[in-house]
């Protein structure tokens, strides 16, 4: 795979890239059409879409191609997931610019198929233009396997709020990326390359979920969202929250209380439900707080103050300010 892009052309850029793919009993007809085919027993398709933009949600020198690949599928899968349903395809729209070496769009291609591989599902199909700048733009498609969607509307004062995944863990990475740092690794490698609890998403829904996010954008900003939609006010509880060791170690290096990152920090994709209380939750699960009645507003409150700081990620805001 020797050269660019714009040297093996739009046609052998595609048939290149899809020929690094794998399939799944759901992909009825796979690339090579003008449009796929995805099984959907239940009759719905539960539909997600994401923008990666080179610069602005990863950057070249701190990811490879195959991180970048494996991230954007995560990132769009893990929606999926938290609507209770079980991931099936994955569609992908990508722009490059002409000088970009055929091995980089490869591997990128690799990570997207392997992390669908995880979740169960498959790239089903595409498109692929020139630009300026590295554009990924996902669509993801799920089943909800008969059963009603969970969404950010149903949470009920007297639930419990329970989560599933990493916290913070991308933004502490993030903030030992920004200081020219490469370990502590763990964090590093959950900045560059996520790993939602893709089952946890539909398993929740089978144990009554009220309602459920995943945490892309803080977990006070996506609770928030919930706060807002169930007209309910979400208390947690910070004693609650694992904060691990190392996190406190690289927060104590750079100046940054770890809680921040643990409540503010986006891109770990973490799974974050409301139950009722007599639910009987696995191990995997943590209660970190509960559902009350608004006070005022709805709104999110830390140990029943509101959180002022500053964080969570807004796409017309500051990287640094969602840090």
């Amino acid at each position: 795979m020797k050269g660019t892009v714009g040297e093996l052309g739009e046609f052998g850029l595609i048939r290149e890239l899809t020929s690094r793919l794998t399939t799944t009993p759901a992909v009825r007809l796979g690339p090579g059409d003008d449009a796929a085919v995805v099984a959907a027993p239940d009759r719905r398709v539960v539909a997600s879409t994401d923008i990666l933009l080179e610069g602005r949600h990863f950057r070249r020198d701190w990811s490879t191609a195959y991180d970048v690949g494996r991230k954007a599928a995560a990132q769009n899968l893990a929606d999926i997931a938290a609507m209770g349903a079980v991931p099936t395809a994955l569609l992908l729209g990508l722009v490059v610019p002409a000088d970009l070496p055929v091995t980089w769009a490869a591997e990128l291609m690799d990570g997207l198929r392997d992390e669908c591989q995880v979740a169960g599902a498959a790239v089903v199909g595409g498109d692929v233009v020139g630009g300026d700048t590295i554009t990924v733009s996902i669509t993801a498609l799920g089943d909800l396997r008969n059963h009603e969607p969970v969404t950010r509307s149903g949470a009920r004062p007297g639930d419990v709020v329970a989560v599933t995944g990493w916290l913070g863990w991308s933004a502490a990475g993030f903030a030992v990326l920004s200081r020219g740092f490469r370990s502590p690794r763990a964090f590093v490698e959950a900045h560059r390359r996520p790993e939602p609890p893709y089952h946890a998403g539909p398993a929740a829904a089978g144990l009554g979920a009220t309602a459920m996010t995943d945490v892309s954008d803080g977990l006070v900003a996506d609770l928030g969202h919930i706060a807002e939609a169930s007209t309910v006010r979400i208390d947690l509880r910070a004693g609650l929250i694992d904060i691990p060791s190392q996190m406190s170690d690289i927060g104590q290096a750079v100046g940054v209380d770890p809680l921040q990152w643990v409540l503010t920090g986006g891109e770990d994709h973490a799974i974050v439900a409301t139950f009722p209380p007599d639910v009987k939750l696995p191990a995997r699960w943590k209660v970190i707080g509960e559902v009350l009645n608004p006070s005022a507003l709805p709104q999110v409150t830390v140990d029943g103050a509101p959180w002022t700081s500053k964080g969570g990620w807004d796409h017309f805001g500051s990287i640094e300010d969602a840090q």
